[in-house]
């Protein structure tokens, strides 16, 4: 990846069609995007209407989760090694192991306003041009710098097809007032409650604020947030400890083992299935519980998929661990 740099001319820098498909009324303010060439036209490429993504790749900071000293629950029905898909009551266990180990983890001490959350992660999402037939991106790396108080512009590069884009990123707003109460930098999803309940009232409120005739399923969107929220982030423990813990009580949440990831890691998923036929499927390693990335299904076929390599706090935007 180059060195951090301007904005090269010509390019504004956001468009919410360049990021994967979906998700683009959901939490629309707060998209995270690509940048376009500048020899490239805004309306020759787009994503799929279908999808709302907010952030893409994040959450138990780190990567790795201290989990050794933590008691697990042995899935029932397959288990973490299982063969098959299983049922609800697993989708409750799972998580909650999850829970167990995102309070394990360890955040690093002494996180200052002005450094930065640093994500790496692999990606391949559809693209679709012109109106025409969807096509899966090649796989590419990806790397994002958000600011630890949301107000400082950050920072994303993208290689994809031997072209390496840059764009800062949109600045929440003054000091102390993001543009919107859905921010996910670090301070502000310090914020978010740390009672699985609570939290559980918070998806909902959040994803009927916004209106998706495409996508009216309430339970699936409050799942696609919380897929969200486990991406490009770095999640206080005792938030994301009550966030697994509330995405258990989703209805419909279901466990499928063996699901390989962008890197072929293979992970164990906590899945929903929308009423449209989309899947969101949340991949996680099958001995630490920590996130590994996710699949997106449409109607059985891929139109996503990102892993998540590296996870870091740094002092400047474009500086890597």
């Amino acid at each position: 990846m180059s060195k951090p740099m301007s904005t090269p001319p010509g390019l504004s820098g956001f468009s919410e069609r360049d990021l994967p498909p979906g998700r683009h009324r959901l939490l629309k303010e707060h998209l995270m995007t690509e940048i376009r060439h500048e020899s490239q036209h805004e309306d020759e490429k787009k994503r799929a209407p279908r999808r709302n993504p907010w952030l893409r790749p994040a959450l138990t900071a780190g990567a790795v989760a201290t989990v050794a000293a933590l008691t697990f629950v042995v899935l029932p029905g397959g288990g973490a090694d299982g063969t098959s898909a299983t049922n609800g009551r697993s989708a409750v266990t799972l998580l909650e192991n999850i829970a167990l180990a995102a309070e394990g983890t360890e955040v690093p001490s002494g996180i200052r306003d002005d450094q930065f959350v640093y994500v790496k992660s692999r990606i391949a999402y559809m693209t679709y041009t012109n109106g025409g037939p969807g096509k899966l991106d090649p796989v590419h790396d990806r790397e994002i710098w958000l600011s630890v108080d949301g107000v400082r512009n950050g920072l994303l590069e993208e290689d994809k097809q031997g072209l390496r884009h840059q764009v800062l990123s949109l600045e929440e707003g003054p000091l102390g007032k993001p543009k919107t109460p859905l921010a996910t930098s670090y301070r502000s999803l310090s914020k978010l409650p740390t009672d699985p309940d609570k939290m559980l009232d918070w998806l909902y409120e959040t994803v009927a604020k916004e209106v998706d005739d495409e996508q009216p399923d309430q339970d699936y969107r409050a799942f696609v947030l919380f897929g969200d929220l486990i991406r490009e982030t770095l999640m206080p423990p005792k938030v994301g400890a009550a966030l697994y813990r509330a995405a258990a009580k989703i209805p419909g949440v279901e466990v499928v083992p063996d699901v390989r990831d962008t890197t072929g890691r293979t992970g164990i998923a906590v899945t929903r299935t929308g009423a449209d036929g989309e899947e969101e499927q949340l991949i996680f390693d099958k001995k630490t519980y920590t996130f590994l990335g996710e699949r997106v299904l449409d109607d059985g076929k891929l139109v996503g998929s990102s892993s998540v390599l590296e996870r870091a706090v740094v002092d400047r935007a474009g500086q890597r661990p």
